[in-house]
């Protein structure tokens, strides 16, 4: 049995956690960070760590104009796949190329966050756990692996930024078979340091996360404020409603 298949056999064991659909590895709670300057950090980590590979062909870049920026901003900093701010997201590689690479062609992006909500947790809480989960594993074409999706196609994008890591397992009984020995996910080591630190780099992966989750859709702000707006007309309506059937049928017996 390979380190993988061990792995989520032991997780498998372990009761009150709740699984990813694909490895079994439990998922972490996102943060919540719905702020101008997350979204904005989180367009940026996009534009220079996602959108050379994957594209996200539903999302204009001057929709980042919700996000507080100009078109001056989106042009010099972000516009790095199109000419024009009207543009949509998408990427230079060509799918046969990809398919070559990684053996598979990156999914679009701009509904990833929805895509992947699951009862098992959140689209946010899925990336969020992806994407902080990859290691160092020599076997794979890559070079790296994830917990979450075991064997993924897919490389580290950010491993610069958080380092080269490890998963740290130790031997554990089989409460299910006397004798037997299993291998339990106790941590990670921390091979070679990234430029950002563990907290900084949870900190970017809940900003770019943030942002995947807004680009799914733009308009979930505006969408929450007018649900709140309809909620409290309903409310002040059935009461007046109420009130004037009190007054109609007050002097009926």
């Amino acid at each position: 049995m390979n380190f993988t298949k061990k792995l989520i056999a032991v997780l498998a064991l372990v009761p009150g956690l709740v699984f990813a659909a694909e490895g079994g590895f439990p998922l972490d709670r996102a943060p919540e960070r719905s702020d101008m300057a997350s979204l904005q950090n989180g367009a940026k980590l996009f534009v220079n760590h996602c959108l050379n590979c994957h594209s996200a062909s539903a999302m204009r870049y001057n929709r980042l104009r919700d996000l507080g920026l100009s078109d001056d901003q989106i042009r010099n900093n972000l516009l790095f796949s199109a000419d024009k701010v009207g543009e949509m997201m998408t990427t230079a590689m060509r799918p046969a190329d990809a398919k070559a690479w990684f053996g598979a062609v990156p999914p679009d992006l701009s509904v990833i966050a929805r895509a992947k909500a699951s009862p098992a947790g959140s689209g946010a809480d899925y990336l969020y756990t992806y994407l902080r989960t990859f290691y160092k594993d020599d076997a794979r074409p890559t070079g790296w692996n994830n917990m979450v999706v075991p064997n993924v196609a897919m490389p580290h994008a950010m491993w610069q930024l958080q380092g080269i890591r490890t998963p740290k397992m130790e031997d554990a009984p089989d409460p299910h078979e006397a004798g037997k020995t299993l291998h339990r996910f106790v941590g990670w080591n921390q091979a070679a340091p990234g430029t950002m630190t563990a907290t900084e780099f949870d900190t970017a992966t809940a900003d770019l996360v943030a942002y995947l989750s807004w680009m799914a859709e733009p308009a979930q702000g505006t969408r929450k404020k007018l649900g709140v707006i309809v909620l409290i007309f309903l409310s002040i309506f059935a009461f007046l409603a109420w009130r004037l059937n009190e007054s109609y049928w007050k002097n009926v017996k």
